[in-house]
């Protein structure tokens, strides 16, 4: 014979079966919710790659370009494996595409076992496509626009600095004599940058040698404008300044700074050396343009206040660049 459920046993069925019910759904929809979010990482990662490869291969044309226009044609071994092509072709008559090619293979074999594959596959786009890209424009070398050392150190120096600029935007590398100063560093402790200044002042010192001194200082300048133009693509052109702002009404300094300048400032606790005294020092972050502005409003609050005033590297952050 059947046996029935009493009313209540069925009412405390239905309530879990109910529940579970629940439970699954909001599994189902935190599920759902998790997937869309990986659906919509993954297509942001996707597009981040692409984006890169972009910038990449747009600042590996921009640096062969300024290669075989300025660079090759005067002879300016300007440090890395560009250089070191340049002293090969003056020696042997060899193309420098496949001087660079020869150069990067093994130095990316050498990275990918030292510094592991994961750095070596950053390098591997660049290594490959940059001297692809110096082998179809070696004939813009018949067209450089100039025949002067100078000019030519100067505006190939800031077509490489626009190049490599736009390539480490896209977090890439060209490889090269990069990825052997990165071994040094992992390997001696040399600092990244003495390392690869040392391989750059070799190829230089050796382009004295080979081609004339004057090529040497022309190189130099060369490098120094490319080192400048890539700090300019990183940082921009705009100039930030901080002030720090040493005052006994900084009440009444924030306030103006606040309302007149329309910046933030932060307030600092600190202890007088000399009065022994507990103080507030105010810094803020301007723009260069605004600092006569600072000054004066300063002036005009307090005669006595003490500002020091330095140059920022770079400034990330709301009424600055955005951080990347």
């Amino acid at each position: 014979m059947e046996r029935t459920r009493e009313p209540g046993q069925a009412a405390l069925a239905g309530s879990r079966a109910a529940q579970t019910g629940s439970r699954e759904a909001r599994r189902g929809q935190h599920e759902s919710v998790g997937s869309r979010r990986r659906r919509r990482a993954a297509r942001q990662a996707r597009g981040g790659v692409a984006g890169n490869s972009i910038l990449l291969v747009l600042g590996a044309f921009a640096i062969a370009a300024s290669f075989n226009l300025f660079l090759l044609p005067a002879g300016i071994a300007s440090g890395g494996v560009a250089g070191i092509s340049i002293l090969v072709e003056r020696l042997t008559g060899l193309a420098p595409a496949y001087t660079q090619w020869g150069v990067n293979l093994p130095l990316f074999i050498a990275g990918w076992l030292l510094l592991g594959r994961r750095f070596a596959l950053r390098t591997l786009l660049g290594s490959a496509v940059l001297p692809l890209f110096v082998l179809l424009t070696q004939g813009w070398s018949d067209w450089s626009p100039t025949a002067d050392p100078l000019l030519a150190a100067l505006y190939g120096g800031i077509g490489v600095g626009l190049g490599l600029g736009l390539v480490f935007r896209g977090r890439g590398s060209t490889g090269g004599l990069d990825l052997a100063a990165q071994m040094l560093n992992r390997y001696t402790g040399l600092r990244l940058g003495l390392a690869v200044a040392c391989f750059d002042g070799l190829v230089i010192a050796a382009a004295g040698v080979v081609i004339s001194p004057e090529n040497a200082l022309y190189a130099l300048i060369g490098l120094f404008v490319t080192s400048k133009t890539i700090d300019i693509m990183q940082t921009g052109l705009a100039v930030s300044k901080v002030a720090f702002i040493i005052s006994q009404h900084t009440t009444m300094l924030s306030g103006a700074i606040l309302h007149e300048l329309d910046r933030g400032l932060t307030r600092l606790d600190a202890h007088g050396g000399y009065t022994d005294t507990a103080k507030e020092v105010l810094m803020v972050v301007v723009g260069q343009s605004e600092v006569p502005k600072l000054k004066a409003l300063v002036k005009s609050v307090d005669p006595q206040a003490f500002v020091i005033i330095s140059n920022t590297a770079e400034v990330v952050g709301e009424g600055f660049a955005r951080g990347e």
